[in-house]
């Protein structure tokens, strides 16, 4: 425990130490990588200490959709995602099919995915992306459990599948959303929800999203890091590691509130309501004695 308390104490500067002015869910914190495997707790107390009160765990593939189950039944305020990302979507088998449909029958898991497509990298060929896309479409549509998208660089291709499915299926949110002014209102004629990281914070590269914040409905906007990845560039202190966590999704927050020139406190408070909404969560508070229930002997 000492090392776990000087971890808690050291590895954020004090002048990283935001508290959100309400309680935040994080929808996409992937908690499963090997990053965190040494000092999850501190993360976690971290994170409630920034007021960073639920968290959504990433599911990319079977290996971790299943750890994050294993999180989400040991620590309260955790929920897990179960989905195969568009990178491992040449692994898709009636083998890796069944066990997500499992998967997506524990009350752990909260939605279907993350999957999608991702024509920037194509680790998996684009027509073994959609085979497995719509075969996940499919298990949505069967569960009834919200989608947890990933896009890059697919946009045209992703919104004509979807809208094949969109009767089909229940509410689902394009994660870490950073294409075009096109393809965001793309996204909304199909009544999906928008997921904002940090790279709204990178002068490099997610300017553009500044412009277009406003134009996201409060009630289909939700808040998340994508820890490790995507540590804000533009925080007011040098972070060791360059690893991101959940800790920090009061800063991204108040970088989205600025641009939309809303009160931070009310975004705060508007995107855990949605977010609670979209994932059916419980009200907040309840995550606790969820949590101190699962404990008990």
């Amino acid at each position: 425990m000492a090392d776990i308390d000087a971890t808690f104490d050291e590895f954020l500067p004090e002048a990283l130490r935001f508290r959100a002015p309400a309680p935040l869910v994080d929808i996409g914190a992937n908690l499963t990588h090997d990053s965190f495997g040494r000092d999850l707790e501190a993360v976690l107390r971290r994170a409630r200490a920034a007021n960073v009160a639920t968290l959504i765990v990433t599911g990319t593939d079977r290996a971790h959709a299943e750890q994050a189950v294993e999180l989400a039944q040991r620590y309260p305020g955790l929920h897990a995602t179960a989905g195969v990302h568009p990178h491992d979507a040449s692994r898709w088998d009636t083998s890796l099919a069944a066990a997500m449909r499992e998967l997506h029958q524990r009350p752990e898991v909260v939605a279907v995915g993350e999957c999608g497509l991702d024509f920037n990298r194509n680790f998996s060929t684009p027509a073994e992306q959609e085979r497995a896309f719509e075969a996940q479409l499919g298990l949505a549509a069967e569960s009834g459990k919200p989608l947890f998208l990933h896009e890059r660089d697919a946009g045209p291709r992703m919104r004509e599948m979807l809208r094949t499915w969109r009767d089909d299926i229940a509410d689902a949110v394009v994660h870490c959303f950073t294409a075009d002014r096109d393809t965001l209102y793309g996204y909304l004629d199909l009544d999906l929800h928008i997921g904002l990281t940090g790279w709204i914070c990178d002068e490099r590269r997610g300017h553009h999203l500044r412009e277009l914040v406003g134009a996201i409905p409060l009630e289909r906007l939700m808040v998340e890091t994508d820890c490790p990845y995507l540590l804000p560039r533009d925080l007011p202190a040098r972070l060791k590691g360059r690893r991101n966590e959940p800790a920090l999704l009061p800063w991204i927050v108040r970088e989205i509130a600025h641009w939309r020139d809303t009160d931070e406190a009310e975004l705060a408070c508007a995107t855990s309501d949605t977010a609670r909404r979209f994932f059916r969560l419980p009200q907040a508070g309840e995550d606790q004695e969820n949590g101190r229930a699962q404990q008990e002997p």
